[in-house]
């Protein structure tokens, strides 16, 4: 009797087991409950953002180096998911400015990365995109990081018995009947 009783509570630990494993939190370097909610679109025209820390992230438009021996990282600012990575969209939180303290190479930090950053809010600086003006808010980052590559997901087509094996001329010598159930 007391097995029977050990083998049903393992049965109600497995569900919370499994949910676990699904859940996702940010790399340790973006964790952290106490950033504002306030978004880049909204620190344009809020001089009362200034001081607040926040995490923002995005893609990666430009990236220059300054006299002050710091990275400036032009950002088009996107919503972040449970991870605090960028939602790959087409939605936008406004464009940023952060900037951080030392070299970041160009070559691997380049146009189009995604991006997370963590930071106080400075004053807006003024700039353009294009030949549009723009006020740019301007992020002070803690942290920078980027994430890894996205993998493109590969589908093939499912062929007889849903076995995923499609005509593939390359694969089976061009003959279309190899493929065939009879």
């Amino acid at each position: 009797m007391r097995q029977d009783n050990l083998f049903f509570a393992g049965l109600r630990v497995v569900p919370f087991l499994v949910l676990g494993a699904c859940a996702s939190v940010p790399p340790a370097e973006l964790a952290g409950n106490n950033f504002s909610a306030v978004t880049p679109h909204e620190a344009q025209t809020r001089p009362d953002v200034v001081g607040m820390e926040v995490r923002w992230g995005g893609t990666i438009a430009t990236i220059n180096t300054t006299e002050k021996k710091e990275t400036c990282f032009e950002v088009v600012g996107r919503p972040l998911d449970s991870e605090a990575r960028p939602m790959d969209d087409d939605q936008t939180t406004g464009r940023f400015i952060a900037c951080a303290t030392g070299f970041y190479d160009p070559e691997i930090y380049h146009l189009k990365r995604e991006i997370t950053f963590t930071g106080t809010v400075q004053t807006p600086t003024f700039g353009k995109i294009g030949k549009y003006d723009y006020i740019f808010p301007h992020l002070a980052a803690d942290t920078v990081y980027l994430w890894p590559k996205r993998q493109p997901v590969q589908d093939y087509p499912v062929g007889y018995y849903g076995m995923g094996m499609g005509y593939d001329p390359a694969m089976m010598g061009g003959y279309p009947w190899m493929y065939s159930p009879w």
